[in-house]
């Protein structure tokens, strides 16, 4: 998968609070609005989730799919947290990451995604509904982060 979209926000806080949105899996329906449910199906040794299977209902594209994830993260929580699919039934491919990285008392975090569907697409639409899900998962993020924790 050659082509990713990409998009930058700022969030301010540290970039381990950000780290730890991303991290807390399970608490993902209650602010990324196309989450519906959440669960981690393994973690590495050092505590952080290996698999995380999903259920998605983004209106017209509903699916259930398992992601793998790699945390390459410093002790202040700056790095990049990726992931590829694993598994999913509408989704052929849906490969990203985070990469955290502190800016003064603020953290810049830059969103990488790659989706691909088995049903047929136009490359421009794709990419445009990457960029949806782009800023609209970074809008979120920003939002929960910044407004502490719950």
């Amino acid at each position: 998968m050659a082509n990713r979209t990409e998009s930058t926000i700022t969030i301010d806080a540290p970039p381990a609070e950000v780290l730890d949105v991303i991290a807390d899996f399970e608490a993902y329906p209650e602010w990324a609005g196309d989450v519906k449910r959440a669960a981690v199906l393994s973690e590495e040794g050092d505590g952080w989730a290996d698999q995380v299977e999903f259920t998605l209902d983004a209106g017209a594209i509903k699916d259930t799919y398992v992601l793998a994830y790699d945390w390459d993260i410093v002790e202040d929580g700056s790095g990049v947290v990726s992931w590829t699919m694993v598994s999913a039934t509408v989704l052929s491919a849906l490969d990203g990451s985070y990469t955290l990285a502190r800016s003064d008392d603020a953290t810049t975090v830059t969103y990488r995604l790659a989706v691909d569907l088995k049903i047929p697409m136009l490359g421009l639409l794709k990419r445009k509904a990457e960029k949806v899900i782009i800023d609209t998962a970074l809008k979120e993020l920003k939002r929960r982060v910044e407004a502490g924790p719950a």
